[in-house]
């Protein structure tokens, strides 16, 4: 069968983000998306209202019925819910139930939702930090980079998280600036090796960093290098955002979501 990647991520009734973002960026890459869901949310296209988190042994159980049943090739992991599960993952590959030397994205959210179920930033923190090594690319945006490696300078901040353990850093920018071109670096064990300059296109997208993150991922199973896929999903986003479908027409706050079927070259 296809490469199959193993994504850990919540659920988005709006589509946008979330495991669907997962499942339609794995597919566009080339691979398989398997689902173990960490989450149920409450969502538009523009705001979290609810969120309920799945117990850590539900996300475990599925997690591990997945690995037994298909020939997974790469880890993805976005929303996790709790520092429970965040924990859960990390002993997952502590005690190698995912295989040593498996690749795995990580996009570390640290969104804490209505009645604090996710706890504080810090305790968060805290719980990534330990997942961390075993990371072959993490994907922060620069709020998460500079909340992980306690550095307000993004490249020192990239090397520092090189140097606790994970193999690559991915920096998004485009939180940083409201105008002008968006600028990501990547940083492999420290050294920044490639950086790509995006256009910054009108209106606010909805599960682009998801989708992006996704894309990867599958790249990552069908065997691309860490710099080919980002490369890949590079120009993929942006076909992605250019194309991207209005919820409303006469809701000037939704966000758009990104069209993940555009034909990609």
């Amino acid at each position: 069968m296809r490469p199959v990647v193993l994504c850990f991520s919540g659920l988005d009734p709006s589509g946008g983000a979330g495991l669907q973002a997962d499942i339609e960026a794995i597919g566009q890459a080339g691979a398989h998306a398997a689902i173990a869901c960490t989450a149920i949310t409450v969502q538009s296209s523009q705001q979290v209202f609810g969120f309920e988190a799945c117990a850590a042994n539900l996300v475990k159980a599925q997690a591990t019925t997945v690995l037994a049943d298909l020939p997974v090739s790469v880890i993805k992991s976005g929303m996790l819910g709790t520092t429970d599960n965040i924990a859960m993952l990390t002993q997952l590959f502590a005690d190698t139930i995912i295989p040593a030397r498996t690749p795995f994205v990580l996009d570390p959210v640290l969104v804490a939702n209505s009645g604090g179920s996710l706890g504080d930033e810090q305790t968060l923190v805290a719980a990534f930090l330990k997942l961390l090594p075993y990371a072959t690319l993490i994907t922060p945006n620069t709020h998460e980079l500079r909340a992980l490696s306690g550095e307000q300078d993004l490249h020192i901040g990239a090397q520092k998280l090189c140097a606790q353990g994970t193999h690559a850093v991915l920096v998004k920018t485009s939180h940083d600036f409201e105008t002008g071109d968006i600028e990501q670096y990547l940083y492999i064990k420290g050294e920044m090796v490639h950086k790509s300059v995006l256009p910054r296109l009108d209106g606010e997208f909805h599960g682009s960093g998801c989708s992006l993150a996704s894309f990867i991922a599958g790249r990552l199973a069908m065997g691309d290098t860490v710099v080919n896929a980002v490369m890949a999903a590079d120009s993929w986003i942006t076909q992605t955002l250019r194309t991207a479908d209005a919820p409303h027409p006469n809701n000037a706050q939704a966000q758009l979501i990104p069209n993940r079927f555009v034909s990609f070259k």
